[in-house]
């Protein structure tokens, strides 16, 4: 898919958002008759938010198909009331999903407002921060022609840096980065339904992600694991044209001196952790295994490490993020 192609795709939403005017809303609830004695239920909110051109209307779109009520461009000082509404609906509306495109300090202001409004009425709220890489954002906009939101007079990168660091508060507070800088559409929607379809959340959901160091690290990684310890099965000719996902190459990197042990104990590790995430009610987290290239040691240790964590009772995704890439 070329770069324009992938930025038509995410940012088709928020053009024509722009064009008709704010407030726009969709639904993926089917509204009925409501029982007017029943009691008020507060819905459960999602608030989606991050870089213009990282894809927000993407994800919009992926939640209002999975059934919940979307309500795009939306001021950050009506969520309260958009939550109060929904409460009133007699169960009809049981997940909101807000897309908040914050482009001033204001607006900024608005929404941290908000955000304590909701806490104290005890609103179950979740914050997905749609990521992207600058390089990534500039071949966007530069593909369909367009300015950045927040660049004025200036360039495309003066935007940027204008919209990162107004959002930068707000991303440290989300509980889902999604990092679209390599992802196209469909990649993306499959993330956003990995983490929301189905009609019970897990306690936790863990993503195991292989990446080569010299690609760059994850931009949404929460923990790193360097594997660049271990002997490179890229030096044996007949290892060398296979992947950490062949089980020669993986018998060979858990072969080597400290590997199984390592594996163990960042397995016993992970435990300490999962359980400090519940008790602060974070549900998601991104766990990056690098190597030199990410195509042997990450691979073979991703598996492995998933493998142990979904024995564990969390579902996990394995990706494979470099992997083919040489």
């Amino acid at each position: 898919m070329t770069a324009q192609e992938q930025h038509e795709q995410h940012e088709q939403h928020d053009e024509q958002d722009r064009e008709d005017g704010a407030g726009h809303v969709s639904t993926g609830t089917k509204e009925t008759p409501g029982d007017n004695g029943a009691e008020a239920a507060i819905p459960e909110l999602v608030i989606i938010s991050g870089m213009s051109g990282a894809g927000r209307s993407t994800a919009a779109k992926c939640l209002e198909d999975l059934g919940w009520f979307v309500v795009d461009n939306l001021p950050p000082a009506l969520i309260p009331t958009m939550v109060e509404l929904g409460a009133r609906s007699q169960g009809n509306v049981a997940r909101i999903a807000v897309v908040v495109d914050v482009r001033g300090r204001q607006f900024f202001d608005n929404l941290r407002d908000s955000l304590a409004d909701l806490d104290a009425k005890q609103v179950t709220r979740r914050i997905v921060f749609l990521e992207s890489s600058d390089e990534a954002l500039v071949r966007r906009f530069e593909s369909v022609r367009r300015p950045h939101p927040l660049q004025g007079d200036g360039r495309i990168t003066d935007g940027i840096a204008a919209e990162r660091d107004l959002l930068r508060e707000l991303r440290g507070d989300a509980d889902l980065v999604i990092d679209t800088s390599s992802l196209n559409v469909h990649e993306l929607r499959a993330k956003m339904d990995a983490q929301f379809a189905g009609d019970e959340e897990p306690e936790l959901r863990a993503t195991v992600m292989s990446f080569g160091f010299k690609y760059g690290l994850p931009v949404d990684a929460d923990l790193v694991v360097d594997m660049r310890f271990l002997p490179n099965p890229h030096w044996v000719p007949e290892l060398r044209p296979f992947t950490g996902l062949n089980e020669e190459v993986s018998n060979y990197v858990y072969n080597q001196p400290g590997a199984k042990e390592f594996l163990d104990r960042y397995t016993e590790l992970l435990q300490l952790i999962a359980a400090g995430y519940r008790r602060e009610g974070k549900r998601y987290v991104t766990i990056a295994v690098g190597c030199t290239g990410g195509k042997h040691r990450s691979v073979a240790t991703a598996e492995r490490l998933a493998a142990r964590i979904a024995a564990e009772g969390v579902e996990t995704v394995v990706v494979h993020r470099d992997m083919g890439r040489e």
